[in-house]
């Protein structure tokens, strides 16, 4: 395989790895202080609300990271990282859907959300690339040296 081949695949991995982690530790913090009842009881709407909320956040950042560390088209990274979260959350959603763990739009919502919470974090990425080469570039695109 290509050095970029593996480059890119690192780059989706950190951001797969970055989203399991935040938002595992935030689990189990919110599980220990007591916002969340004890593991393996359900969850009402409000709960899953917040937990919804945090993910969405947590994956918009692990998107741009992997769209950060991409060797090229940072934003096909991030879709693809997106992708990879359509088919974790639905093996999770098979595997939860009867478990009585909380309300079941909360696992649809992780299917549904993947791609664009990855697309959001892929455009604020190359978003903050545009006033960088703005500055750096002329008219034409032609690099600008200084006076």
């Amino acid at each position: 395989m290509k050095k970029t081949t593996w480059k890119s695949i690192g780059a989706v991995g950190a951001g797969v790895l970055a989203i399991i982690i935040v938002t595992t530790a935030v689990d189990i913090v919110l599980h220990v202080v007591g916002v969340y009842p004890p593991m393996g009881r359900p969850m009402g709407h409000g709960l899953a609300l917040l937990a919804s909320a945090y993910r969405l956040v947590i994956s918009i950042g692990g998107a741009y990271l992997t769209a950060r560390f991409a060797p090229n088209r940072p934003m096909r990274h991030a879709l693809i990282l997106g992708c990879v979260g359509v088919v974790l959350g639905t093996v999770g959603l098979i595997a939860t859907w009867n478990a009585g763990l909380g309300p079941r739009w909360y696992p649809i919502s992780l299917v549904v959300l993947a791609i664009p919470q990855c697309w959001v974090g892929g455009w604020l990425y190359e978003a903050n690339l545009r006033p960088q080469s703005a500055q750096s570039s002329g008219p034409n695109g032609s690099r600008q040296t200084g006076s």
